[in-house]
């Protein structure tokens, strides 16, 4: 008489919901991310850091290094690939969509309004109510160097790469050095792979092109489409997707590109709008190029279709920017941990991590450096009639390494308590 087999339905309903609330949780941190995360790329991983690895424990640091380094060596906006991959590998493409959704919705929808009303918003006030969050985001990015290091330098060569590394990045700010020195460095810890065991059942590297010929796909069809049409939104399309595909280093290198298509070339916007955009995404949490949807809200005038027009170009100019940097990266890491099996890779990885975290303290120097000169005026009567001060940048940016060290107080609260004190100053 055979025997029943145990009902399994409750315990695969139970991972089931596990799984569901689990993705709730991490969308409701990609949405505070996307929310406090000020100061570009490496603030931003800075803040991943230290609410998905060491809060969450959604992936380890070294892990969360290898996906901004591989990140890095792609074209597109490279936190927001960072946080898309790791949606990906916890929930599969659904999650990794919505984990792009929520991270670039709220900067995408303030550079939308912010296109719209132009004439009727104040940059001036705007740099005040923000004034001390660039300090509180280098102590962020100050850190998070900390941290990367003392997780991944572990031998001299590491500790040389990365003084290495800071030195060249910080000395030589051009778009193509980064990649450069990923590649430089793991190339010279490649030479120390007999070190590592060798992984006896390796799987076959399966290469799955679909995506990348995704990518290809829409930009050879939107180069064709925009070739031979003359409406405006498919036009745009291609130009922010062309601009997405072949852009290295981020914010900094796609801003002066889009200026010179957008306002040198094309005209649809003038120079002093494309400042005002450019100063205000600079203010914002979030990824520098949610600029685009500002561009193509400001691009779509001419068409005449009123607000409904500028909003379609916001869209056109989002989703062309970001589409094709999350295209190639869903391409590379499919095959990416099965080329992470071999020796030669891993010891690899020493060296791009030890560069990543050079490129992480050089970050922090470069976004020090235009900061202002601020001076802290001390209440003491003999200070005063001396003119003595304390400077206020490496106050702030001291008091939050210290503040961060301390892990009592949640980043949305430093952030919220910077953009207080802008607003009370102002």
């Amino acid at each position: 008489m055979s025997r029943a087999l145990p009902d399994t339905t409750p315990l695969r309903r139970e991972g089931r919901r596990l799984r569901h609330t689990r993705n709730f949780i991490f969308l409701k941190d990609v949405a505070g991310l996307a929310c406090t995360a000020f100061g570009g790329p490496q603030a931003h991983v800075a803040m991943m850091l230290r609410l998905l690895v060491h809060k969450r424990q959604y992936l380890t640091a070294a892990d969360l290094l290898e996906l901004q380094a591989l990140c890095a060596l792609l074209p597109g906006p490279t936190s927001t690939q960072t946080i898309t991959a790791i949606g990906l590998r916890l929930g599969g493409p659904n999650l990794a969509y919505l984990t792009l959704l929520v991270w670039c919705l709220p900067a995408v929808v303030i550079m939308t309004v912010a296109g719209l009303l132009l004439s009727h918003i104040d940059h001036g006030r705007t740099a005040q109510v923000v004034q001390f969050v660039q300090p509180v985001a280098v102590g962020f990015v100050a850190f998070s160097a900390f941290r990367i290091a003392e997780k991944v330098i572990h031998t001299k060569t590491s500790v040389a790469l990365m003084v290495a590394a800071a030195m060249v990045a910080y000395f030589f700010q051009l778009p193509w050095v980064l990649p450069v020195l990923l590649l430089a460095g793991g190339s010279v810890t490649t030479l120390r792979f007999r070190k590592h065991a060798i992984v006896q059942d390796k799987q076959p590297l399966r290469v799955e092109w679909a995506n990348f010929g995704l990518w290809l796909g829409i930009f050879l069809g939107a180069a064709l489409l925009g070739h031979y049409t003359e409406w405006l939104p498919v036009r745009l399309f291609e130009n922010f997707y062309r601009n997405g595909s072949l852009v290295f280093g981020g914010g900094q290198v796609l801003a002066p590109l889009l200026f010179a298509e957008f306002v040198e070339f094309k005209h649809y916007l003038t120079g002093p709008e494309f400042l005002s955009g450019l100063g205000l995404v600079q203010a914002l949490p979030g990824p520098n190029f949610s600029f685009a949807s500002y561009i193509g809200a400001l691009a779509m005038r001419p068409a005449g279709g009123g607000v409904g027009g500028q909003l379609l170009g916001a869209a056109v100019g989002a989703a062309g920017i970001f589409l094709p940097g999350i295209f190639l990266i869903f391409f590379a890491i499919r095959f990416w941990d099965g080329l992470r099996q071999y020796r030669v890779v891993k010891a690899s990885l020493e060296g791009v991590n030890a560069v990543s975290a050079g490129l992480v303290c050089a970050a922090a120097l470069l976004l020090y450096h235009p900061l202002p000169d601020r001076l802290l005026d001390l209440p003491n009567a003999w200070c005063r009639a001396h003119d003595v001060a304390l400077p206020l940048n490496p106050l702030l940016v001291g008091c939050t390494f210290l503040l961060l060290l301390w892990e009592r107080v949640p980043s949305v609260v430093i952030i919220a308590v910077a953009l207080a004190a802008g607003w009370l100053v102002g």
